[in-house]
């Protein structure tokens, strides 16, 4: 027989705390295979809780599970840190890597919305299969898979985005379940999978889970208030209550437990809502036994009244039939055993090579940004437009001395803004922070494969191409040096200068939740960084103990670089009209550089470059550890 646990989850408020109502279910079917038993024993699990400021905070722990479970707990997905007591798998303990070996499907259908369904079930099959798999075996479990869930029909429809019109949420939640599927695991969590469903849709898909309960599998998941079609499904049901068990045993007898204790389930409610009402104080059971009237109590009342129904249902819990045969049980699974030597820690293992990883990762990367057009054509096309505007606002510089002011104000516009366009790797992280997360932690890729994939990427796509089209048009259209040599130097001064910006602004934003947030820091250093570029302020007649911020100036270095490149070798020559004599009056650039306190010999032009190339690998650096050690337990 294969037993499968399905955990079902519903909110409620009890005196100012939130509480998640677990509603646990047990099917049984009749199967050649039968799925992994998972038991839970004295699970504890607490948080520590911050407040007030600096010298003045306060740490205190709160308690969130009380000898309970609870789904991230049971997937090995919560923090260790704060958690004691034992999870078993068929009276095991728990694997390190136990998060690797089961399926989780999260609530909000982490998918690369760009690609299409079967390319999304490939990506998994190719990074949590073993590699002595062949390619073919692969891709057929693929294609059965999808006419298991019934997906044939959108296999190749993308999934969708804010800006694509994907399939439908049920197929999209079955694409997910199916990413999960694909290395078939013993046990399979679900968080809310019938979230954004419609009534019909989320039937179907608890209809879908059933069958895979029927074929074997160990399912476990939390569900929002279903509806009876769906609750019916269940035979066995657990409830907590500010993370305290109110009842565990046979879903049938759940409606007459709860009658012997006080509370009578009017006709034709849902039991599921009955029991989310009990536990809340919020069921007309409660003032139909008179046990408070809510209407005459005031806040203070309406706590204590509700802390006293918390505490009821818990004793009452605690001296049942069913209470006693569950404790029976669970000491039948640990009789004889010494969990003592249990394994402390958790760990991430992977199925595939790192370069095997990274192929698919850069891939599926390269494909996400040319199927997202905001990304990349709309900002080539920005850029051709900013070229085309600057080319002709500063177009043919004279060899005068006006073109000192064109050439400065033109080569300044040009660095500053590689590094504000480069704002726009701030999301790179954030958008995919859930996909990340998720697929890390299951064991789909390292980190250093992601982020090299990412910023691979990123640079070559939406910094080096937009970089050579600006500078092809502008640089002749202004009528800068006319030499190759010339025009190659400025091209790889200005594509460096984005490299760094956008390296800095990876650092930055990499642990950020929020888009906004960091864009506010990252213009804020920039504008910092432009005023010390060299062109608002003579850099020479800065205080001292100011003048060593300009070597924390990305657009310094590329700036000085360019006009080290474009000015040496420049004569630059005015006529002047004095006591009606015409003279004519020439400076060279050498001599315009040493005005600004730029050293240009062949060192003083390259140090600039390897200063760029240091601050961007430090960057990079930076970035990759904050992505490292990012928060990845909920």
């Amino acid at each position: 027989m294969a037993n499968t646990a399905i955990q079902m989850t519903g909110v409620g408020d009890v005196d100012n705390n939130v509480s998640r109502t677990p509603v646990s279910t047990r099917m049984s079917f009749s199967s050649p295979r039968r799925g992994a038993t998972v038991s839970f024993h004295n699970i504890n699990y607490s948080v520590k809780m911050k407040s007030g400021f600096m010298c003045k905070r306060k740490v205190t722990q709160k308690n969130i599970l009380i000898e309970l479970k609870f789904l991230d707990v049971l997937a090995a997905r919560k923090d260790p840190a704060g958690l004691s007591g034992e999870v078993l798998i068929d009276g095991a303990p728990q694997p390190p890597n136990f998060k690797c070996l089961s399926g989780y499907v999260v609530q909000d259908d982490v998918v690369m919305g760009t690609l299409t369904v079967r390319e999304n079930l490939r990506f998994s099959a190719a990074l949590r299969l073993p590699k002595s798999i062949r390619q073919r075996e692969k891709d057929e479990k693929v294609e059965r898979l999808i006419q298991e869930l019934g997906l044939s029909k959108v296999a190749d429809s993308r999934v969708g985005t804010q800006l694509i019109r994907g399939v439908s949420g049920g197929e999209r939640k079955r694409t997910s379940i199916g990413m999960e599927l694909i290395f078939d695991p013993s046990v399979l969590f679900l968080d809310e999978p019938t979230t954004g469903l419609d009534a019909s849709t989320a039937n179907s898909v608890l209809m879908l889970l059933k069958r895979m309960a029927n074929s074997g599998r160990t399912i476990i998941l939390s569900i929002h208030q279903p509806r009876y079609s769906i609750y019916r499904l269940f035979d066995s049901l657990t409830l907590l209550l500010g993370g305290r068990l109110v009842y565990h045993g046979p879903a049938q007898d759940a409606l007459d437990y709860f009658s012997e204790i006080g509370y009578i389930c009017e006709p034709h409610n849902n039991p599921a809502d009955f029991f989310l009402d009990v536990i809340n104080g919020e069921s007309t059971a409660v003032a139909l036994n008179k046990l408070y009237d809510i209407e005459e109590l005031d806040q203070e009342q309406l706590s204590s009244s509700l802390k006293g129904i918390e505490d009821r249902l818990v004793e009452e819990y605690k001296t049942s039939a069913s209470n006693k045969q569950t404790k029976s049980e669970l000491e039948r699974i640990i009789q004889g055993k010494d969990y003592s030597k249990r394994p402390k820690s958790r760990t991430i293992t992977y199925s595939t090579s790192f370069c095997h990883q990274f192929n698919w990762v850069l891939r599926r990367t390269f494909r996400d940004l040319m199927l997202n057009p905001q990304t990349s054509l709309v900002q080539i096309g920005v850029m051709i437009f900013l070229a085309l505007v600057v080319g002709a606002i500063f177009f043919g510089v004279k060899d005068n001395m006006s073109g000192i002011q064109n050439r400065m104000g033109a080569l300044f516009f040009i660095t500053s803004n590689q590094c504000f366009s480069s704002m726009s790797s701030a999301e790179l992280f954030i958008t995919e922070r859930k996909l990340f997360v998720h697929e890390y932690i299951s064991g789909y890729y390292r980190v250093s494969v992601y982020f090299l994939s990412k910023v691979l990427s990123d640079i070559l796509t939406l910094r080096t191409i937009p970089a050579i089209i600006f500078s092809c048009v502008v640089y002749w259209m202004i009528g800068l040096k006319a030499s190759a040599e010339a025009f190659f130097i400025f091209l790889f001064s200005i594509i460096l200068v984005s490299y760094t910006a956008t390296s800095m602004t990876l650092a930055i934003s990499a642990d950020q939740t929020v888009v906004g947030i960091a864009n506010i820091v990252i213009n804020m250093i920039f504008v910092f960084m432009m005023i010390f570029s060299g062109l608002l302020v003579n850099l020479p007649s800065v205080a001292d103990w100011l003048n060593w911020l300009k070597y924390l100036s990305i657009p310094r270095y590329g700036l000085v670089a360019v006009e080290i490149n474009e000015f040496i070798g420049l004569t630059l020559c005015d006529t002047r009209n004095t006591s009606g004599l015409e003279m004519q009056v020439c400076t060279t650039g050498e001599e315009f550089l040493s005005e600004q306190g730029i050293h240009y010999s062949t060192w003083g032009l390259w140090q600039n470059h390897l200063a760029l190339g240091i601050m961007t690998l430090i960057f990079l650096i930076i970035a990759y550890l904050k992505l490292r050690f990012i928060k990845k337990f909920t």
